[in-house]
């Protein structure tokens, strides 16, 4: 009965094949191209922030440098996924997919760590209570910072990286200290924190997309509706977990390396 009802809904039914396979793949790279503009947008707004603001550069934690690792992983094995059920041998494919979706759910923790981790240091939000006695959530200002200056991050001002001296901030150009420039720092809108945290939590919202996708594979793998001769919906799913992947490489070397 299930096998009648697949059927009647498979819309390339009476299609030729190649037909199906364009069209999914096509419509995986419209989506595809929907997120490239969505975080084109986003990143261009670091860009203009950064060279008009208090800027913070930051020293990428080790929760993720491991996501990194994770994530490339986890595109070995759909990649190995894929290529099994092409070759008919889909008990090697399942194995692999799951493998996938474990190993990114490790990345989404990963993920989560390292946000974790420059919290730690004084970014992201802090709560506290207004004359009122209601809680109030804001984002913390460049003052809150803790790690050490230098190795953990470091600010830049007008377009210098700042020296830190007795906790004060000074140009590297005011060779004689006449000039500290804390005032203009302190109490100052954290908006490289703010952005990463846009930019870690945005791609893990997307990312889940590619992960539900892939438990409704490994439900199809497992009864056999994915096999040599229908295996597009997984060869789409593994382009927009490879793009994610990349995505995130891209947004990683962007941030803590490019601006």
């Amino acid at each position: 009965m299930s096998q009648e009802v697949d059927s009647t809904m498979d819309v390339f039914k009476d299609k030729d094949p190649e037909v199906k396979v364009r069209t999914k793949k096509m419509m995986m790279w419209l989506i595809i191209f929907a997120l490239v503009m969505l975080f084109a947008g986003i990143t261009s707004a670091m860009i203009v922030m950064n060279g008009s603001m208090t800027w913070l550069k930051i020293v990428p934690p080790t929760g993720l440098w491991i996501s990194n690792v994770v994530i490339v992983l986890s595109s070995i094995t759909m990649i190995f996924g894929v290529r099994a059920v092409k070759k008919g041998n889909s008990s090697l494919g399942f194995t692999m997919v799951l493998a996938t979706l474990l190993l990114g759910l490790v990345f989404t923790y990963t993920q989560n760590m390292g946000w974790k981790q420059l919290s730690a240091m004084g970014m992201g939000s802090s709560q506290s209570t207004n004359d009122k006695g209601l809680t109030v959530t804001s984002w913390k200002s460049l003052d809150r910072l803790s790690g050490v200056y230098g190795q953990d991050y470091y600010i830049t001002f007008r377009g210098e990286k700042l020296e830190k001296i007795d906790n004060e901030y000074y140009s590297p150009s005011d060779t004689g200290r006449l000039k500290p420039l804390g005032a203009e720092i302190n109490g100052k809108f954290n908006a490289a924190a703010a952005l990463l945290a846009v930019l870690i939590y945005i791609h893990i919202f997307h990312l889940f997309f590619g992960l539900i996708y892939m438990v409704v594979n490994l439900i199809r793998l497992k009864k056999g509706r994915i096999d040599q001769g229908n295996w597009i919906s997984l060869h789409a799913n593994g382009m927009y977990w490879h793009f994610m992947g990349i995505l995130w490489l891209y947004l990683f070397a962007f941030t803590f390396y490019i601006y």
